[in-house]
């Protein structure tokens, strides 16, 4: 019988080497050789060189019925949201975010609220049962028949679902997890996808719900390979700041819903709240009107969001200007000041120019370049924009402005907050009148600034 081997792979250029070493032969990379087991073939005699036996029946798609898939609701509506409608039966949710943001805070809450009527499993590799049993103390659900479970070896993890055969299981966290099958350290790469792989495989043969905690890095990006990202169904993002009151769970990859999707929470002494009407907490503004501050409609998932973008345009002290932007794509700005100083006349390279999303979001969809001009703008020549003006529009590199999807959900969100006036593209112009607000719908960057200044 053929042995197993260990070997090195490169997590950049996939090269395999016979021994571990600092830099990768091949593509020059450091430090991503990560420990691996190679299975050797029994035998090599089929036709093409590959593994002998019979073939696999297929199934043409017009003979597959489409079904309709099983939802559990999580009793949290603003995490069903982002999952698509609530947790699938078999599906595997990693969910990764900053120390300290409430992960471990949410999926506690989730699993004791799910344990009252079906049941759960709480795994946890950083923490003791007496540190999970005092955060749920602290949340009001000491008294949930969660059940709970300290250990980081998978095995010994996936013997203790089979005993219990939860419904719903979290693993907190999968970069603390170690299989025997492999000599290297817990966190490694080659630890961390295996461990995930039979985790997966797991929840897929049991119909098991599971959350998968993954740890983040000083870029923001979740640590371990990227193919775990491939492995599971959905990946969710905690975002916002640990010090700040509100958090964003953000669905990037999800299988069985809207990718993009937003839910916000509030962090209360009680633990984390659903903010079910999100616009009207990120437009908390003054009363008075400023410069350089104007209401954009975004749209994130599957419904409108109002927010705030808010600009300081100073003189340079230094020879090159800066453009700062927090929440906003930092290259997009450097290219709207160039389309505002060709086709608006507006000379900014002599100016510093910082933008910001009041509240903390993300927002990175075109539809926030008209707005940020006229931000811009405003701040520029010192003048306030009417407290009741929103726009939305994406510019382009000719001054046109392009129509931005779902312009008629928009406008109704901003009316339902009181916006009295709207600056959009001429393509986005309301089909049906608005009621209460009057729409501007104009074709180009030079109409949208002496519509907004006049």
């Amino acid at each position: 019988m053929a042995k197993n081997k260990t070997v090195y792979a490169c997590a950049a250029c996939g090269a395999i080497s016979s021994k571990w070493a600092g830099q990768c032969g091949d593509c020059g990379a450091w430090n991503t050789l990560s420990e691996q087991v190679e299975v050797a073939a029994a035998s090599r005699g089929g036709r093409f060189g590959g593994y002998t036996g019979s073939a696999s029946p297929v199934t043409r798609l017009t003979a597959v019925a489409p079904g309709q898939v099983e939802r559990w609701p999580t009793g949290a509506g603003e995490l069903d949201r982002v999952l698509g409608g609530g947790l699938v039966p078999g599906s595997v949710v990693l969910l990764g975010g900053d120390p300290g943001i409430g992960k471990s805070t949410l999926l506690t809450q989730t699993l004791c609220l799910l344990a009252q009527t079906r049941p759960a499993l709480y795994v946890t590799g950083e923490e003791s049962l007496e540190q999970v049993s005092l955060r749920a103390q602290r949340l009001g659900l000491g008294d949930s028949p969660l059940a709970l479970l300290a250990e980081t070896q998978v095995e010994r993890i996936i013997a203790t679902a089979e005993k219990e055969k939860p419904q719903v299981m979290v693993v907190d966290s999968v970069q603390t997890l170690y299989t025997e099958q492999l000599q290297s350290a817990p966190g490694g790469v080659s630890q961390v996808r295996e461990s995930a792989a039979q985790l997966t495989r797991f929840a897929k043969q049991t119909g098991t719900a599971l959350f998968l905690v993954g740890h983040v890095t000083k870029d923001g990006a979740l640590a371990g390979p990227r193919v775990l990202e491939h492995m599971v169904d959905a990946v969710l993002y905690f975002e916002g700041e640990s010090d700040g009151r509100y958090r964003l769970v953000r669905a990037v990859k999800n299988r069985f819903g809207a990718v993009n999707e937003l839910g916000v929470f509030a962090m209360t002494e009680s633990g984390l709240k659903e903010v079910k009407n999100p616009s009207a907490i990120f437009l908390s503004r003054t009363s008075d009107p400023v410069p350089g501050s104007l209401v954009t409609a975004t749209w994130e998932g599957t419904r409108p969001l109002l927010v705030e973008v808010q600009a300081l345009v100073d003189e340079t002290k230094a020879g090159n200007p800066r453009r700062v932007a927090v929440g906003l794509d930092g290259n997009r700005i450097a290219m709207l000041l160039a389309v505002l100083h060709r086709h608006g006349g507006v000379i900014t390279y002599d100016q510093d120019v910082f933008l910001n999303v009041v509240g903390g979001v993300r927002v990175l969809e075109t539809g926030a370049d008209l707005p940020q001009l006229l931000a811009v703008l405003s701040s520029l020549r010192n003048r306030p924009l009417d407290t009741g003006l929103i726009s939305f529009g994406e510019v382009g590199l000719a001054g046109e402005l392009r129509p931005v999807p779902n312009g008629q959900d928009r406008l109704k969100e901003a009316a339902k907050h009181g916006f009295k006036r709207a600056i959009v593209p001429a393509a986005n112009a309301p089909r049906t009148p608005i009621a209460n607000m009057q729409v501007q719908a104009v074709k180009s960057l030079a109409e949208a600034l002496a519509v907004a200044f006049d």
